[in-house]
């Protein structure tokens, strides 16, 4: 029984560390100087550590990582000593992803699973971004970073992607964990909530993706103009406005506004709902 057991996991986590490379593979942005925002990629990796424990989520985090290196191999050309090469291979691959693994630690607690499915997302991509960060600040420190205040810009820009990154991921985690029950041995669906209810939660979801993608499109916009392409230094000066007359700031402004707006009105919807249907058990 116990065999069958872990033949299980093991093949439950290989189908899911499949999910999160396809996951990964087609991001919704790419930015200039390296990091992209995907479909909440590492979501399967938070589901296995949640199912099955720590130990199981930060192997899935190990191997994932492995993977995204091999798709990333071209990163490493920019470095020619070997020290470096681990340095990377280690804080933007192996332990970034198998940190997030970590997540499912929340299970733990008397927390309702789509809160601990939460909080377990945000503290992995926490995690995960201190990796970025620590890497940024030391390795790519005079390459895409540059050396004077290495911190501070590995942190800003390190930001610009994880940020977007980790609340599409919190939003699935969310929205899935109050829809399935991913704390039994089947995956099954939670009881059938009230159609205002769900409707709730939707828009809820909806109005996260719409500021994410928001974010996502004026973080590429402006950072992309913020960095010299031949020092690789970061300088605001850059953003004049009389540099980019019209059609950039035009664009940035009506993204923004639209977003802004658009997430209000779910938001508003969405507490009308709330008031019209009578509150349902927490699952």
């Amino acid at each position: 029984m116990k065999t069958h057991q872990q033949t299980k996991k093991m093949a439950e986590g290989a189908l899911m560390i499949a999910f999160a490379t396809v996951l990964g593979i087609f991001p919704l942005a790419q930015l200039p100087y390296g990091g992209s925002v995907t479909v909440a990629s590492m979501l399967p990796i938070v589901l296995i550590s949640y199912r099955h424990g720590i130990k199981w989520g930060m192997g899935a985090g190990f191997i994932f990582g492995v993977i995204q290196q091999l798709l990333g191999l071209s990163n490493l050309s920019y470095f020619t000593t070997w020290q470096s090469i681990v340095a990377i291979v280690l804080l933007d691959y192996l332990v970034a992803f198998s940190v997030v693994g970590i997540a499912g630690v929340f299970r733990r607690f008397s927390f309702l699973q789509r809160d601990a499915l939460l909080l377990g997302s945000l503290f992995g991509s926490i995690l995960r971004y201190l990796c970025h960060v620590i890497s940024g600040a030391t390795v790519w420190a005079g390459l895409s970073i540059p050396t004077e205040a290495a911190l501070a810009y590995s942190l800003a820009y390190n930001a610009t992607y994880m940020v977007p990154e980790a609340i599409v991921l919190c939003i699935a985690s969310y929205y899935l964990g109050s829809m399935l029950d991913f704390g039994k041995e089947e995956i099954t669906r939670l009881p059938t909530v009230q159609t205002a209810s769900r409707g709730a939660n939707i828009l809820v979801a909806l109005a996260g993706l719409v500021g994410g993608g928001a974010l996502v499109f004026d973080t590429v916009m402006i950072f992309s103009r913020m960095q010299d392409a031949e020092t690789g230094e970061f300088n605001i000066s850059l953003l004049q406005v009389e540099r980019f007359a019209g059609s950039f700031w035009m664009a940035v402004v009506i993204v923004t506004g639209v977003a802004v707006l658009a997430v209000g009105v779910m938001l508003a919807v969405r507490r009308w709902l709330l008031k019209r249907v009578p509150k349902m058990p927490n699952t």
